[in-house]
């Protein structure tokens, strides 16, 4: 006695229309989503880290300066994503306190930044 034939198997024109649907929905899905909350949140995070990665100055105070800035700078993007996109009231209260806060604190630091000569690593000024 032969076992029944699987229901699994489908012929070759079923699986490439199947992989032709899934990949249609999968790109309009994508297209959607690079236009959307996750694209925004993601572009304001690559923009934040690539402006983080400063080669440091050996002036802990300068440099802890310099990278707070695009730091501070990426939670205001992304508050503004935030309130872009999000309807909680307390969020978007708090987005809006972030921009206000974060935007405070990075005119302090560039002041200090502006303040104060640049150093060479071995602490000669430039």
């Amino acid at each position: 006695m032969q076992p029944p034939a699987l229901p699994s198997r489908r012929s070759p024109r079923v699986w490439m229309g199947l992989a032709a649907f899934v990949s249609v929905a999968g790109a309009s899905s994508a297209i959607a989503a690079a236009d959307g909350f996750d694209a925004r949140m993601a572009e304001a995070m690559t923009r934040m880290h690539h402006a983080m990665m400063l080669p440091p100055s050996g002036d802990p105070d300068r440099d802890f300066a310099a990278m707070m800035i695009p730091h501070h700078q990426g939670a205001i993007d992304m508050a503004k994503v935030q309130l872009q996109y999000g309807k909680d009231p307390r969020l978007r209260r708090l987005a809006q306190g972030i921009i206000v806060e974060q935007a405070q604190e990075i005119a302090v630091m560039q002041q200090i930044l502006d303040e104060a000569p640049a150093t060479h690593p071995q602490g000669h000024p430039q």
